[in-house]
Parts: C-alpha cells; sequence; structure tokens
C-alpha cells in the first residue's frame, strides 16, 4: 500500500510534537516535512525543520496544520498554489479568516475542525438536537477548561459547541455570541450565549453545555485525558480526505452525522 507523504506544520508545538509521534506508528502515513514559522537549525526523525515554503511543502501529499490564524492563511496560499489537501485544526479564526478558507476550498479539500475528537464531534451533534427540541425559554452557556498554557478563549472546541446551539435554532452564530470571561468561579445565562474558560494546569480538556429553563438543567459534557486523541483524529482525517474533491469539509462530513 502506497502511504501518503505527510507535512505537519507548527511542528514544535504541543501538538505538531504529538502529531509527530502518532504518524510514525500510523502505516497510512510517510513524513515528509516539519516546519516552523522561524528558521530553526534542528533535525526531528531525521526531516531538517523548514520555513512554510513552496518547497517544504513540494513532496507532500497532504499538510496538517495546528498553528495560529496567521500561519493557516499562509499555508492554505502555498497549499492552494500547489494543488496540496490541507486538515486544519487551528482556532480562533475570525469571520473574514473564514470566509477565505472557503475561498479556498474551492481549489482544494481542506477538512477544518476546531476538535478532532470523535467524542466532542458526537457532542456537538447532540448540543445541536438539545437546542433544536428545546424552546426560547431554556437559555444556554458553555463552560471550558485547559491547560495554562493555551493563549485563545474561548477554545475553538467551546466555539464550535455554541455553532452548534446557533446552528439547532437556525440562527447566526456570530449574532449569538454573549460575554466572554476568564477564570470564573461561576458566570450567569443571558438572552446570547456566554462563554467561561478556566486556564490552568495541565489539563488537556473539559467543555460542558448547559440549557436551564429555571426550572430545569440539562448538562452535555466532555472531558479528555489523552492528547493522541486530537492527533489520531487529524489523521483519520487526512486518510479520509485522499481522493475528495476541492470543498470545506468537517469531521461531521467524515463521521457522516446527518
Amino acid at each position: 500500500m502506497k502511504k501518503i507523504n505527510l507535512a505537519i506544520t507548527g511542528c514544535l508545538g504541543r501538538m505538531g510534537q504529538q502529531l509527530i509521534k502518532s504518524s510514525e506508528s500510523n502505516k497510512n502515513f510517510k513524513l515528509v516535512a516539519l516546519t516552523e514559522n522561524n528558521i530553526i537549525n534542528k533535525k526531528i526523525a531525521g526531516i531538517k525543520i523548514d520555513l512554510n515554503t513552496e518547497h517544504a511543502f513540494n513532496k507532500a501529499d497532504i499538510i496538517i496544520d495546528f498553528t495560529v490564524p496567521r500561519c493557516t492563511l499562509e499555508i492554505l496560499k502555498i497549499a492552494s498554489k500547489l494543488k496540496k489537501r490541507v486538515v486544519i485544526g487551528t482556532t480562533g479564526f475570525t469571520q473574514k479568516e473564514e470566509d477565505l478558507i472557503k475561498k479556498y476550498s474551492k481549489k482544494i479539500p481542506i477538512l477544518k475542525a476546531g476538535n478532532m475528537s470523535l467524542g466532542i464531534n458526537l457532542l456537538m451533534y447532540l448540543t445541536e438536537v438539545a437546542s433544536k427540541s428545546l424552546n426560547d425559554s431554556y437559555l444556554s452557556k458553555i463552560f471550558e477548561i485547559h491547560h495554562k498554557h493555551k493563549k485563545d478563549h474561548p477554545s475553538g472546541t467551546a466555539l464550535m459547541l455554541g455553532k452548534g446551539i446557533a446552528d439547532g435554532k437556525n440562527k447566526n452564530f456570530y449574532n449569538l455570541i454573549g460575554r466572554k470571561f476568564l477564570n470564573k468561579k461561576k458566570f450567569p445565562y443571558g438572552k446570547k450565549i456566554n462563554f467561561n474558560s478556566i486556564r490552568r494546569g495541565e489539563i488537556i480538556g473539559e467543555h460542558e453545555v448547559t440549557f436551564s429553563s429555571g426550572k430545569e438543567i440539562i448538562r452535555l459534557n466532555h472531558e479528555a485525558f489523552d492528547r493522541a486523541l486530537y492527533s489520531d483524529g487529524a489523521l483519520t482525517a487526512a486518510k479520509w480526505l485522499e481522493g475528495k474533491k476541492p470543498g470545506l469539509y468537517s469531521m461531521r462530513d467524515l463521521l457522516n452525522f446527518k
């Protein structure tokens, strides 16, 4: 079986390191390129770390990107020119940046997910179902915890879950974003979706969606305790994207959730 030539961006980051580890034990992939945003005279797995350039990605069949929005868009520009498939795990995009990703997806296959976990994507689906089933007397809010090194808040996963609430109501998510709290012990419900993010220790990820009518509370939650959960999901996405036509795909497409 011919292996898929894989490039990993942000290779010195936490997810980059985990992706390298997971790819080395996955028989479907051959690691051919590792990149960072700065010149670093170092090799990992026998591969010299390169900048995000056409030369770096030329031998790759697919690029897996867990970096920052500015870097992701730079990579998409190159991938679009080289006709390379891209899996995006980067979070924190603005609406304008999301629109640019859609534009690139008309030229190349892109699978983008704020979280690559099967369980989280099931949680998002259940969140959408609950939101659709409950009437407007139920208010909602989202709570999440991540390690102290995580810079963005709310997390991409929390925003995914918020979108699930909005989709269930058939409303525009960006119009439903409420207040964003950081490291609060308690936070209120609101007419819009409020978020509370905790950053402490080395916690990999916990997420909870709560619906309340004032008379009852419904909680949907997920806890991750192994980072390989995300890298394995990203590699599954990369394999699934093989042979796909240009377009913007999600883990929901991969998992065939209706």
